[in-house]
């Protein structure tokens, strides 16, 4: 999923609209403070934690991580509550990741 650290073709080149059956995708991007202050060493603990948080749900189909941004993206298959599931276990290893969107009281 978060497969390479390396410059790629802009976001809307690559993310996918629709699944394999023609049905739309939803997204959502998470921003995660701090992510790219990490030391090298923790980095990549780091995103091993997310991509294995990401493949605890088979809805996402893809990811992207802007490191420079601290931006990950998540394109998913819709269903009821996916995007609150998928954040809420990308926030038990990340705790200081926010849901771009999100209402912080």
């Amino acid at each position: 999923m978060l497969a390479s650290l390396l410059p790629a073709a802009p976001l809307h080149e690559r993310v996918p609209t629709r699944d394999e059956e023609g049905r739309l995708l939803g997204d959502f991007l998470m921003l995660i403070p701090g992510l790219r202050e990490t030391p090298v060493p923790d980095l990549a603990a780091r995103l091993s934690r997310i991509e294995a948080a990401l493949g605890r749900h088979a809805e996402v189909v893809f990811a992207d991580l802007n490191l420079p941004l601290n931006l990950l993206w998540v394109s998913v298959r819709p269903r009821r509550g996916v995007i609150l599931e998928v954040s809420a276990t990308i926030r038990v290893c990340e705790p200081a990741a926010v849901l771009v969107g999100e209402r912080r009281g």
